[in-house]
C-alpha cells in the first residue's frame, strides 16, 4: 500500500504543486516573521551593548511618568550635578561622568527643513570628548555656546558640513549655531543604531535639552581595576540611597533592547495573523484538490478495496499523500521565509537609518512553526477527503463511475450553525461583553463566520453562478462555460470560498476606515469653529511643536479674534497614567470647540485649577471642588482644584490644565495651534501673515479647516494600503485555488473535452469556454466577500457608535473595483488551463478512461 501510495503521488505531483504552493506561502510568512524578530532582536541587543561598551555602571533618576515603547521616549528625571561628585568619592570608582543624553534635538538641514528619523531618537546630548567608541572624524570639538558637533550620519542627512550655521530646535525655539566637528564610532560607523546626535557643550545641552542647569540625565562610572561591576553597582546604590537606579551597563543595555523587543512582539502577532489568513485560505485550496483527486481516482481506490485494502489504508494513503506534500512545502516555506526575513530586515534597518543588524539566523519557532503549521494545515485539509475516500465500495470497480453530487441539507444545516455561532461570538465581542478577551471573541466569530459562509455557499452557488453566466451566454463557449461552473456546487463553492476570505476581510476593513474618516471627518467640521490650524505631521516619536511666541503674533494680526495653543503630556493623576492637555486660550474650549458646561465654568483657569470632561469627572468620581495631584513628566507633583466640568466630545482631552503646567511637559511647547478669525476676515489675507511667522519652526505649517481635516483623515489611508499589502497574497493563493481546480477539472473532463472538439468546438471556443467558466466562479467569490465585508464592516461600525464612528461609508467604487479585478483574475486563473484543454488530442480524449 506504501509504494502504492508512492506511486500514486508521483503521477499526479503537478496536480499538487499548487496545493503545496499555497502551504509554502503561508509558512513562508510564518516563518519569515521569527526571522525578522529574531534578527531585529539580536541587532538591538548588539546596538545598546556597543554604545554601553565603555559603561561598568548607570546612575539614574526614577522617571516621572514611566512610558510605553509606542508611547514615546522616555523623559528621564533629572540628577543633580551633585550626585557626580557623590559617587566620585566612592571606593572602587575610577572615573565619574555626568551625561546630557535626551530625545529631541532636531537638525535643520540645509534645504531649510528639519531631519526626520522614522524610529530612532534624535538626541541632544554634552560633549564629553573623545574615547575608544568616539573619534571625530572632522573639526574639533565644541568650545562656545553657540558651537556644536554632529554625528557622521546626520552630517549627511542634513547635508551640512563643518563650518555651516546650523540651526537646531530643542525645547527652546529654534537657536543657529557654529557645526565645528562631525564624529563617528569605530569600526567606520557613522551613526549606532540609526540614532541622530547633537553634541552641546555641557551647560547649553542642560539649559535646551534638560531645561535647567546643573543637571543631568545619568551618571556613568568607570570601575578602579580589581572592582567589579557589580560590586560597584551595590556599593554606589547604598551611597546614593533608593530614589536612584544604578544598574551595570550590561544591565541597561539588556533593558533597553527589552523594550524595543515588545514592539517587535506586537509586529510579529500582526504578521502571524496575516499568515493565519493565507493558510485559511490555502486550507481551502488543498480541500479541494483532494477532493477533486479523490473523485478522480474512484475506481483506482475501488480497486484497491477489492484486493484487500481496508478503509484504513485507504485513508492513510491520502493522509500519506498530504503528509508528503506538506513536508516538502514546509521545507521549501521556510527557504522562501528565511529569504523574505533577511529582506524585511534590510530594509527596517534602512528605514530606521542605517540600522547595523547582526548576523542572519533562524530561531528554532521558525523552524518548528514551519513544519506544524504547513504539515498541519495540510493534514487537516487532506482529513475529508481521505474520509470520504474509505468509503468508496469496491463494486464501483467493476464499473464506469461518476461521482453523484450528495444533498447539501448536512453541510446546510452545519453551515448554519457555525454562522450562527460567529454572529454570537461577534456580538459579545463587539459589545462589549467578552471582558479581557474581547480581540480573542472578535477574531473567534470571524473565523466562524467565514467558515460558515463557506458552508453555506454550496446552497446559493448553483443559482447565483447561473445568473452570473448569463452575461456570457451568448455564444456557444459562453453557455457551456456558464454549465460547467455550475455543475458542482461543492467544487464551485469551496473554490469562491478562498478567494470571498481576502476580498471579504479587504472590503471590511476598508468599510471601517472610510466610516472612521466620514465621522471624524463630518465631526470635525461641525465642531471646529477655527479657520487656520497650526500643525505638523508626525514622523517619529515626538509630535512636532513651534515657538509659543507665534501664539502671541498671530493674535496680534488685523482680523484673527481668538488663537488657542495645544500642548499634551502623558501625567500620573492621583496614581493612574493618563493623557493631559494645557491650552494657552482655555476660552477656546467654548468658542473653537463647542464645548459645553457641564458644571462650574469653564471659561478660564488660574494657576492651581484644572477642567475636565464628564466622562473623566465620572469614572474618576471628580465634581467642581475636588483636589487631584499631578504628576507631569519634569518637576514636582501639584495639586489641582476642579474648576468646572465640560461634556465629553471627539476633540475634546479628558482634562485641561493652565498654560503655565506646560513648562513641565515633556515638550514644552505648543503642537497644535487654532486661530479663529473675525467675521467677513478672508483666509487667504490671514494665512500667508501667519506662515511667516512660522519661518523658525519648519516642522509645521498653517493650513485652513478643510486641508488640516483631510489630512488628519488620509493618515488612515497609509494603514488601510499596508493592510491591503498583506491581504494579498490571501488573494494569491485564491488564484492558485481556482487555477488548480480547473486544471483538475480539464484532466477530469478529458473525455467530454474531446467529443466536444470531435464536434465542431474549435481551439478557440474551448479556451473561452474555460475562461467563462473562471471568471463566473472569480465574480461569484468576490460578490460572496464583498458581501460578507460589507456585513462585518458595519457591524464593527455599529459597535464603534459611542466611540465617535457614526456614519457607515460603504466603498461602493472600491468594491465595484473588486469586481472587475476578480474578473481579470479569473482571465489570468484560467490560461493555463484553457491552452491546455485546447491541446488535447481529439482521439486520443475520446479513447480516454
Amino acid at each position: 500500500m506504501f509504494r502504492a501510495t508512492l506511486k500514486s503521488l508521483l503521477a499526479r505531483k503537478v496536480r499538487l504543486v499548487l496545493s503545496g504552493l499555497a502551504v509554502v506561502l503561508g509558512v513562508m510568512f510564518v516563518s519569515g516573521a521569527f526571522v525578522l524578530t529574531d534578527t531585529l532582536g539580536r541587532s538591538f541587543d548588539a546596538v545598546f551593548a556597543d554604545g554601553l561598551s565603555d559603561v561598568d555602571v548607570n546612575v539614574a533618576a526614577k522617571p516621572k511618568v514611566a512610558l510605553g515603547e509606542a508611547e514615546g521616549e522616555q523623559v528621564a528625571a533629572p540628577v543633580p550635578a551633585s550626585v557626580v561628585d557623590q559617587v566620585k568619592a566612592v571606593p572602587g570608582v575610577a572615573e565619574a561622568k555626568g551625561v546630557v543624553n535626551a530625545d529631541g534635538a532636531r537638525l535643520i538641514g540645509s534645504n531649510g527643513k528639519v531631519v526626520t528619523s522614522f524610529g530612532p531618537p534624535q538626541l541632544g546630548e554634552n560633549w564629553l570628548g573623545e574615547s575608544d567608541l568616539v573619534k571625530l572624524r572632522e573639526g574639533r570639538a565644541p568650545q562656545a555656546d553657540d558651537e556644536i558637533v554632529v554625528n557622521v550620519a546626520l552630517a549627511d542627512a542634513a547635508k551640512v558640513k563643518v563650518g555651516d550655521r546650523v540651526g537646531v530646535l530643542t525645547l527652546a525655539p529654534k537657536k543657529e549655531f557654529t557645526l565645528v566637528g562631525v564624529f563617528g564610532y569605530s569600526g567606520g560607523r557613522d551613526s549606532i543604531g540609526g540614532v541622530n546626535e547633537v553634541a552641546f557643550t555641557t551647560p547649553v545641552a542642560q539649559q535646551l535639552m534638560l531645561g535647567k542647569p546643573d543637571v543631568f540625565t545619568n551618571v556613568t562610572l568607570r570601575a578602579a581595576d580589581g572592582t567589579t561591576p557589580e560590586a560597584l553597582r551595590d556599593t554606589v546604590a547604598r551611597a546614593v540611597g533608593g530614589q536612584y537606579e544604578v544598574k551595570t551597563g550590561k544591565q541597561v543595555a539588556a533593558d533597553a533592547s527589552a523594550s524595543l523587543k515588545e514592539g517587535l512582539a506586537f509586529f510579529n502577532k500582526i504578521l502571524l495573523g496575516f499568515a493565519a489568513v493565507a493558510l485559511l485560505v490555502g486550507t481551502f485550496l488543498i480541500l479541494n484538490t483532494f477532493s477533486i483527486i479523490v473523485a478522480q481516482r474512484t475506481r483506482e481506490l475501488a480497486l484497491m478495496r477489492a484486493i484487500g485494502a481496508s478503509g484504513r489504508q485507504v485513508i492513510g494513503s491520502v493522509v500519506l499523500e498530504a503528509v508528503a506534500v506538506g513536508l516538502i512545502a514546509s521545507v521549501l516555506g521556510l527557504a522562501a521565509g528565511i529569504g523574505v526575513g533577511a529582506l524585511l530586515a534590510y530594509l527596517f534597518g534602512k528605514l530606521a537609518g542605517g540600522l547595523t543588524l547582526a548576523g542572519l539566523g533562524v530561531p528554532p519557532a521558525a523552524i518548528i512553526g514551519a513544519f506544524a503549521v504547513g504539515l498541519l494545515i495540510t493534514v487537516a485539509a487532506a482529513l475529508l477527503p481521505a474520509l470520504r475516500a474509505s468509503r468508496i465500495p469496491p463494486i464501483a470497480a467493476m464499473q464506469d463511475v461518476a461521482t453523484p453530487d450528495r444533498p447539501l441539507t448536512k453541510v446546510t444545516v452545519g453551515g448554519a450553525v457555525v454562522t450562527a455561532i460567529g454572529a454570537v461570538l461577534l456580538f459579545l465581542g463587539l459589545d462589549g461583553h467578552a471582558g479581557d478577551q474581547t480581540l480573542a471573541t472578535i477574531l473567534g466569530g470571524v473565523l466562524f463566520a467565514f467558515i460558515g459562509v463557506a458552508l453555506l455557499t454550496p446552497l446559493i452557488s448553483r443559482p447565483v453562478v447561473s445568473l452570473l453566466g448569463t452575461i456570457f451566454a451568448w455564444s456557444v463557449p459562453g453557455k457551456l462555460g456558464r454549465l460547467n461552473s455550475g455543475r458542482n456546487p461543492r467544487r464551485t463553492a469551496i473554490t469562491a470560498a478562498a478567494l470571498m476570505v481576502g476580498i471579504a476581510l479587504v472590503t471590511g476593513v476598508t468599510v471601517i476606515l472610510d466610516s472612521a474618516k466620514g465621522s471624524i471627518s463630518a465631526l470635525a467640521r461641525d465642531t471646529i469653529k477655527a479657520e487656520l490650524v497650526i500643525s505638523g505631521a508626525q514622523s517619529g516619536p515626538r509630535p512636532p511643536s513651534f515657538d509659543p511666541a507665534v501664539l502671541d503674533q498671530t493674535a496680534a494680526l488685523p482680523g484673527v479674534q481668538l488663537v488657542d495653543g495645544e500642548y499634551g503630556d502623558m501625567a500620573v493623576v492621583d496614581g493612574e497614567r493618563t493623557w493631559v492637555a494645557a491650552s494657552s486660550n482655555v476660552a477656546a474650549l467654548e468658542r473653537i470647540f463647542g464645548a459645553k458646561a457641564n458644571a462650574g465654568d469653564i471659561s478660564r483657569l488660574g494657576p492651581d485649577q484644572m477642567l475636565v470632561s464628564s466622562d473623566t469627572a465620572k469614572s474618576r468620581n471628580l465634581s467642581v471642588g475636588s483636589t487631584v495631584t499631578v504628576q507631569l513628566s519634569r518637576g514636582e507633583a501639584r495639586t489641582y482644584t476642579v474648576r468646572g466640568v465640560y461634556e465629553s466630545s471627539q476633540f475634546t482631552n479628558p482634562m485641561v490644565l493652565p498654560a503655565q503646567a506646560a513648562s513641565n511637559f515633556a515638550i514644552p511647547q505648543p503642537i497644535q495651534g487654532f486661530v479663529q478669525l473675525a467675521p467677513g476676515t478672508r483666509v487667504a489675507d490671514v494665512q500667508p501673515q501667519v506662515e511667516r511667522l512660522l519661518a523658525d519652526s519648519p516642522e509645521v505649517s498653517v493650513a485652513d479647516r478643510d486641508a488640516f481635516i483631510k489630512q488628519q483623515a488620509s493618515q488612515l489611508d497609509g494603514l488601510l494600503t499596508m493592510i491591503q499589502i498583506l491581504l494579498a497574497l490571501a488573494i494569491v493563493i485564491a488564484v492558485l485555488g481556482i487555477i488548480n481546480t480547473l486544471a483538475l477539472s480539464v484532466l477530469e473532463r478529458t473525455r467530454e473535452l474531446g467529443l466536444l472538439r470531435a464536434i465542431g468546438l474549435r481551439r478557440g471556443q474551448t479556451m473561452r469556454m474555460i475562461t467563462v467558466e473562471a471568471v463566473v466562479i472569480s465574480i461569484f467569490g468576490a460578490l460572496l466577500g464583498v458581501a460578507v465585508g460589507s456585513g462585518l464592516g458595519a457591524a464593527v461600525v455599529r459597535a464603534l457608535k459611542d466611540e465617535g464612528i457614526t456614519d457607515l461609508v460603504l466603498p461602493w467604487g472600491q468594491m465595484g473595483t473588486f469586481l472587475i479585478l476578480a474578473a481579470i483574475v479569473g482571465v489570468v486563473a484560467a490560461v493555463l488551463p484553457a491552452i491546455r484543454a485546447a491541446r488535447i488530442n481529439v482521439l486520443g480524449a475520446i479513447a480516454h478512461d
